[in-house]
């Protein structure tokens, strides 16, 4: 049986891409504490006690998942901006995008009983579309240990390039197995799936993922966190959740007022109350990434 790499909490930017870039995968260990999972379960217990299982298989027939984790949880807010976390989904992600954002919050619950999830690729999201990019990165948050009993993700190290038509073997497939409070960090590329639950007790696991900001996201966070609330959330996490634009000119509206009562034209920051340094359309570094890639201005 194929084989993840566990690093430690203290692991750097550089030495998580390595192991990223190389399997597709890596488990951090202890990148919180255990009193720490427990806030974020004591803060969505009841959300999650409430969600009705899934209704077809890939979902899971025996599985829960529990969103607008950012709207519900101060917690799991502060799981989305974990410094390491993030650092790493910025870094990975700069290649294909001038920002990113927050693609989907889920807490994930396998009860007793559930079999096996389809091996798949998150980024299938947006179809087999996209080609020679990478367009999110993902974490699990183990909120309960991730044994191979109770269903831990299986995941094929090294699978990133494979053809979307390829199918594991049993030997290619590794078990993340992990204590509360690590966290499986992984590529939209990689092939993965959830376990079997043969266990008597619930897998509870966080699905925080990013993406390059100019994709829709999975998780509509303009609804799971609409303005009313995101207005009172620091800046950095309004910007994941897309309240900034994406690149130059992408995600301004106008806000549908009375004629002159506001502008025609206003940058996301506006909704939640914030002043766009650039303006409406964006920064000259923003529109810098456009003219650093393409013919445009030269006419």
């Amino acid at each position: 049986m194929a084989a993840l790499t566990t690093l430690e909490a203290t692991a750097s930017t550089d030495k998580i891409l390595e192991t990223v870039g190389r399997d597709g995968a890596a488990i951090v260990r202890n990148l919180i504490s255990e009193e720490e999972v427990d806030t974020v379960l004591g803060e969505l217990r009841p959300y999650i006690d409430a969600t009705g299982d899934g209704r077809d298989e890939f979902s899971g027939f025996k599985t829960t998942r529990t969103g607008a984790l950012v709207a519900r949880s101060p917690a799991a807010r502060r799981l989305v901006l974990h410094p390491a976390v993030l650092a790493s989904a910025r870094t990975f992600l700069a290649p294909y995008c001038a920002r990113i954002q927050l693609h989907l919050g889920q807490i994930i619950r396998l009860k007793p009983g559930e079999t096996r999830q389809e091996i798949h690729r998150d980024r299938w999201a947006w179809g087999t579309y996209l080609k020679d990019l990478e367009p999110q990165f993902n974490t699990i948050w183990a909120l309960s240990e991730f044994t191979a009993e109770n269903g831990a993700t299986r995941v094929v190290p090294g699978s990133v390039g494979w053809p979307d038509d390829r199918r594991p073997t049993r030997d290619e497939v590794a078990i993340a197995e992990m204590s509360r409070g690590s966290a499986l960090l992984y590529t939209g590329s990689v092939f993965h799936g959830g376990g079997a639950n043969e266990s008597r007790g619930d897998r509870i696991g966080m699905n925080l993922t990013y993406s390059l900001a100019w994709l829709r996201q999975e998780e509509n966070q303009y609804l799971s966190c609409p303005p009313e609330i995101a207005k009172d959330l620091e800046p950095e996490m309004q910007d994941l959740l897309g309240y900034t634009l994406g690149s130059y000119a992408l995600g301004y509206y106008t806000p549908p007022l009375p004629p002159g009562a506001g502008p025609e034209a206003a940058a996301p920051e506006h909704a939640v109350g914030r002043e766009a340094p650039g303006g409406p359309l964006g920064d000259a570094d923003l529109l810098e990434t456009i003219r650093a890639s393409t013919t445009m201005g030269t006419e």
